[in-house]
């Protein structure tokens, strides 16, 4: 199937490189055309915004470091108190305790006296009112309201330092974040260096230096990868199921001639288009030399399912074009030649197909046709020019070409050799050569001297091997490999 298409870029294969914050073009360091690889800086940005944010959080950090400090220093005091109120209990306990101990001591020497009858009740009584009084201060001791005060202010100052610590560390916290968030590529003056996100080719700026951004996003330059492209061209509903994936697939750019590329159908559209009825799908092609650039057109020929149907084809070198009309030089009879007008189908390579016109075993001119024909325009050679009729039977259909016969021996031998002989229009059987089998048909030629001129004559054989000299073999390329 042969068909037009357009170079395209693989979409996972091109790339905007945006500006990943507000701020100005402070360095393009790559330009257009120039190779780079991912992860490679491509342009640094001047960020306003984080210059701010560094600021700030210099500022928070400053205020937290110095509420951290008063923290500090009020626990140290909280401590120092507690401490001294400590001691003071300390204190105090001991001299309850000791109180408590005499107290105790008078009260059971009184008690002993008083059941001996030997003191009176009165006295012994006392002595029990001091011992209460005694066990009394040493509980009041052990719970002296100022030390429960100190250790409650030291419990809240132990709480600022621990809050004043927390802000210090969150004082930075939104600049940090903002980094993690430009993959640290970041600086404390506020330059953003941007790096490449795929390998390939700088293919334009879309920004200029010193140029600004108001919002994130904004782009900065388009990155391509050409190692591998596309190729889409449009198929008719009708030649569809022709068409599969992995299919070989033959391109040639105008704008670069005598080169042919190679890829495989790797897509097939699944809509198909409703007014134009043709499926788009694309081909992938290898191209490490950068040479397909998007945008280009192409001729695409897609090597569909292989077939034995005939194809009848001859080399393009043999074709005359007459106003329009490609003609060929038919041997008819000996030393006599006339046009024959073609209809012709595909080519390939040096061949080209023949619908109408020849049969299988025809002699034409394969080189020298031009001469030829200017000799008829102007009225042939000094021998008499006579009509013939040009007869071919194939399938039970018959042929008819009347023109113009040319006598080859009336010719001078410098203009009629040169034009190769003549050759076989031969039947290719399409599909059954492989590449390994594939080779020139064989040529058998007779060289004839007539009245003095030489006139060569060839022979071409289907699916043979050229016995030929060079000349003539190097007129008659390889058969179609494939129907196209």
């Amino acid at each position: 199937i042969k068909t037009t298409g357009q170079i395209e870029t693989q979409p996972n294969q091109q790339a905007q490189v945006t500006a990943p914050i507000p701020g100005t073009v402070a360095k393009l360091l790559v330009k257009p055309g120039q190779r780079v690889k991912k992860g490679q800086a491509v342009a640094v940005i001047s960020s306003l915004e984080l210059i701010e944010l560094r600021v700030e959080s210099l500022d928070r950090l400053t205020e937290a470091k110095a509420t951290l400090g008063e923290a500090e220093a009020n626990l140290e005091l909280a401590r120092e108190n507690l401490e001294r109120q400590r001691q003071i209990a300390a204190a105090e306990i001991d001299e309850a305790e000791t109180q408590l101990a005499v107290a105790q001591e008078e009260y059971d020497k009184d008690l002993a006296l008083a059941i001996e009858g030997a003191l009176a009740r009165r006295q012994m009584l006392e002595s029990k009112t001091k011992l209460a009084e005694a066990k009394t201060l040493l509980k009041r001791a052990f719970s002296r309201r100022e030390v429960l005060e100190a250790e409650a202010e030291l419990k809240r100052a132990q709480t600022a330092v621990k809050a004043a610590k927390s802000r210090v560390q969150l004082s930075d916290t939104t600049y940090k974040t903002r980094l993690e968030q430009l993959s640290n590529s970041a600086n404390e003056q506020g330059k953003v260096t941007v790096l490449a996100p795929i390998s390939g080719t700088v293919a334009q700026w879309q920004v200029s230096l010193g140029e600004s951004f108001e919002d994130a996003g904004g782009q900065l330059m388009t990155i391509v990868n050409n190692n591998q492209v596309w190729a889409t061209a449009n198929i008719y509903e009708k030649d569809l199921y022709k068409v599969k994936i992995g299919q070989k697939v033959r391109l040639e750019v105008s704008s670069l001639p005598n080169q042919t590329f190679t890829g495989q159908v790797s897509q097939i559209d699944p809509i198909v288009a409703g007014q134009t009825r043709v499926v788009p799908v694309r081909v992938r092609l290898d191209n490490p030399g950068g040479q397909l650039k998007p945008g280009m057109f192409a001729q695409l020929k897609i090597f569909t399912d292989k077939t034995n149907v005939a194809t009848l084809a001859i080399p393009q070198d043999a074709l005359v074009d007459a106003n329009g009309k490609q003609l060929v030089y038919v041997e008819n009879g000996q030393n006599f030649y006339e046009p024959v007008e073609l209809a012709l189908g595909s080519t390939f390579g040096d061949l080209v197909e023949v619908k109408n016109g020849l049969f299988e075993g025809d002699q034409i001119v394969a080189q020298g046709g031009v001469m030829l024909y200017a000799q008829s325009l102007r009225g042939g050679s000094k021998a008499d020019h006579h009509e013939h009729d040009h007869e071919h039977d194939q399938e039970g259909h018959n042929h008819q070409a009347t023109s113009t016969n040319l006598n080859v021996a009336s010719l001078p031998w410098w203009w009629v050799f040169p034009v190769g002989g003549v050759i076989t229009a031969g039947a290719f059987m399409v599909g059954r050569r492989t590449a390994s089998q594939s080779r020139p048909a064989p040529i058998e030629i007779s060289d004839e001297p007539t009245n003095n001129n030489y006139h060569s004559t060839a022979d071409v054989k289907a699916n043979g091997q050229s016995n030929a000299d060079g000349y003539l073999d190097s007129a008659i390329p390889n058969s179609f490999a494939n129907k196209q």
